[in-house]
């Protein structure tokens, strides 16, 4: 259940961000603002589902997903196809994740 929690979180912190780009970069509306806030807002409490017993380790570990979702997000919405540095980073920081997140800890 944890990776659906992180993946969501990325998708609503992505689409949060990429609002006020499109904002303050790409001279979109104000108006655009308005979502953004909502999204980032969900993220924040998506992340507290996450079974965890230190924020900071959650937070640890979302980053790796958080870094693969955004070259998803790159690929499927700028449109710009992730080169194999990109991928072999994004598999390295997914390792990461795993290896912070999946450990029993006593």
């Amino acid at each position: 259940m944890t990776i659906f929690i992180y993946a969501a979180a990325a998708l609503a912190e992505i689409a949060g961000c990429f609002a006020f780009w499109a904002w303050l970069k790409l001279d979109r509306s104000a108006l655009w603002l308005v979502p953004g806030l909502f999204s980032l807002a969900l993220f924040a409490w998506l992340l507290t589902l996450v079974p965890s017993d230190a924020a900071g380790r959650a937070y640890a570990a979302y980053g790796g997903v958080y870094i693969a979702a955004s070259l998803l997000w790159l690929w499927l919405a700028e449109g710009h196809r992730p080169d194999r540095f990109d991928l072999t980073g994004a598999a390295i920081c997914l390792v990461g994740a795993a290896v912070i997140l999946l450990p029993q800890r006593g």
